[in-house]
């Protein structure tokens, strides 16, 4: 039998923590390549929550604070690789943008390392599976984003 104090030590994988993750996916390259994951019946963690936008470009970073004061352990952000924007370059946008946003999440107390980003083609169903499994197992060992953390929405 763990004592309390031993039990409060345990990462996420020891407890069995299953983590919650909220994907701001490309409709036209991420989100094809997550269905073809699925047609393909590839096996990947149902661990993620999909949220389909037209374009990376235009994910608001409030987005992002706002999945984590709902609950949410991580955030993907994935979309078309550069140069293959459906929008010609939205997906330049949202690489300027999320370089700039991880200073802000340092500054609110968000470890930056629960937010990805990434870049899928609607023909890597592969990847995005490969990719969902990764991020679990990552989020799965850093165990859950912390209630106290003045991110998360009160109670």
């Amino acid at each position: 039998m763990t004592t309390m104090v031993e039990a409060k030590t345990q990462t996420g994988a020891e407890t069995g923590f299953q983590p919650r993750i909220v994907a701001f996916v490309c409709n036209w390259c991420t989100y094809a390549g997550a269905d073809l994951a699925g047609t393909s019946r590839l096996q990947y963690a149902p661990n993620v929550r999909i949220v389909k936008l037209p374009c990376t470009g235009r994910i608001d970073p409030l987005f992002v604070l706002k999945a984590f004061e709902g609950g949410a352990d991580a955030v993907l952000v994935s979309g078309c690789h550069p140069g293959d924007c459906h929008y010609t370059s939205g997906n330049y946008h949202a690489r300027r943008r999320w370089s700039i946003f991880r200073k802000l999440l340092d500054f609110t107390g968000i470890d930056s390392r629960r937010v990805f980003f990434s870049w899928v083609s609607a023909a890597e169903g592969r990847k995005f599976a490969d990719l969902i499994n990764d991020i679990t197992e990552q989020v799965r060992a850093a165990g859950p984003f912390e209630k106290a953390n003045p991110a998360r929405r009160r109670a």
